[in-house]
């Protein structure tokens, strides 16, 4: 069911995966939409991971206290998007929320019809609403991710500068592959992020250039530094641009929107 054809042209849907959890996924899905925002484009975030952190970065205290999130919109068809749909001061953009109740999702889109595309079809009539839309991923290669990789045109993928987070590379890429030749032949990898980056430490340096030499120009010409700081944006509310918008960490998530702004990818 190649759904992607209904897209309104000129609308980039980033989605930001890697089934190895811990590679900061939520991190860049957020950091990345405040980047854009600050641009002054239209940004929407969506949050399709039941662990729910894009939806407490962006301010929302108590998610399952939510009326309703992702796992209504995916799972009942009178549950529009836009009825989902929340504002985050904070970062400055609009997102769908989810919580814990989307891990029941997946089982009860397995006997939908087209299940690896209800995502974008309930995406779609917002879609005019914004230039870009960015998806956080579980950190598994389930049918929710496979419905963001439907939904995308592209594909960041933070990566850890360690040894296990290239294990899981060459999976995630066969996905992206299959997904691309039987639903959506428009996916494509943007670029692999060096995500957690401790740029003083030999094993570091020695996986970043590891990294460097297998994917080429796949991998962004920056990186994003391990810092605290990160860890301490979703008590605020806010992005690490907003949090600390001289770090090193938002200059790195600045110099990913212009990569996603320019539209450089492979």
């Amino acid at each position: 069911m190649r759904s992607n054809n209904h897209k309104p042209t000129g609308v980039q849907i980033l989605a930001v995966a890697n089934q190895k959890g811990g590679v900061g996924k939520t991190t860049t899905a957020v950091n990345l939409a405040s980047a854009l925002a600050e641009r002054e484009v239209r940004v929407l975030a969506v949050d399709l991971d039941p662990q729910g952190h894009l939806t407490v970065n962006m301010g929302v205290a108590k998610p399952d206290e939510l009326r309703l999130t992702v796992y209504d919109m995916l799972c009942e068809h009178q549950v529009a998007a836009a009825d989902v749909r929340l504002h985050s001061p904070g970062v400055g953009v609009d997102f769908l929320p989810s919580n814990v109740e989307l891990a029941g999702a997946e089982l009860q889109l397995v006997t939908e019809i087209g299940r690896e595309s209800v995502l974008l079809e309930k995406l779609t009539p917002i879609l005019p609403d914004y230039d870009f839309v960015i998806i956080d991923c579980p950190p598994s290669l389930g049918l929710l991710c496979i419905n963001a990789l439907v939904a995308a045109t592209d594909v960041v993928i933070p990566l850890q500068c360690e040894y296990f987070g290239l294990k899981g590379m060459e999976q995630l890429q066969r996905t992206i592959e299959r997904v691309r030749v039987k639903l959506n032949p428009q996916l494509r990898i943007h670029g692999i992020l060096p995500t957690i980056h401790k740029g003083r430490t030999v094993h570091a340096n020695e996986v970043l250039n590891d990294v460097q030499s297998h994917f080429g120009d796949l991998v962004y010409p920056f990186q994003v530094s391990d810092s605290i700081r990160f860890a301490e944006c979703p008590l605020a509310g806010q992005s690490i641009l907003q949090y600390a918008s001289g770090s090193d960490g938002a200059a790195a998530y600045r110099q990913l929107a212009e990569a996603v702004l320019t539209r450089e990818g492979h």
